[in-house]
């Protein structure tokens, strides 16, 4: 096969991936946020949001150092009832995976933030992780309640 009709074929290929996405994302309708009806969506096209917060109380600072792979989201310290947040779009071939560190006072956790696979996904609700660092644990926000996901270590 010559070079040339090595090269028809590639860009065959690679329009009609470009359109199969492109019709992917277009069957799904927005009417309120970045994640309503996201069901429809492949969660590889969602940007996704991760927010860690400070929900400890008397004022204690919370000590937060998130990382990937490939990246490393630095150290922060969090005042109560203050946030550090990123977003992201997942690796397309899977993978994708961020974990935090958090400590306060004598007490520590580590944890995946977020996490490629169906059950994180909905845990998130299709886009957002919220995790909320409280005086007896980390909790991640499903829908409107938060539920206790890990505890603390001394």
């Amino acid at each position: 096969m010559s070079y040339f009709c090595k090269n028809v074929i590639f860009f065959i290929l690679v329009q009609a991936i470009a359109i199969t996405l492109l019709i992917d994302s277009s069957s799904c309708e927005f009417n309120k946020g970045h994640h309503d009806d996201i069901n429809k969506l492949s969660p590889w096209l969602i940007t996704w949001h991760v927010h860690v917060v400070n929900g400890l109380s008397n004022g204690r600072i919370l000590l937060v150092h998130c990382k990937s792979k490939d990246d490393d989201l630095g150290i922060h310290n969090l005042t109560a009832d203050t946030e550090f947040t990123w977003k992201f779009k997942p690796n397309f071939f899977g993978g994708m995976l961020f974990w935090c560190y958090m400590a306060h006072s004598n007490f520590h956790a580590a944890f995946d933030a977020f996490r490629e696979n169906d059950d994180f996904f909905q845990e998130c609700n299709y886009g957002d992780c919220i995790w909320t660092a409280k005086d007896d644990g980390i909790y991640l926000r499903n829908g409107k309640f938060d539920k206790l996901t890990y505890g603390w270590e001394q």
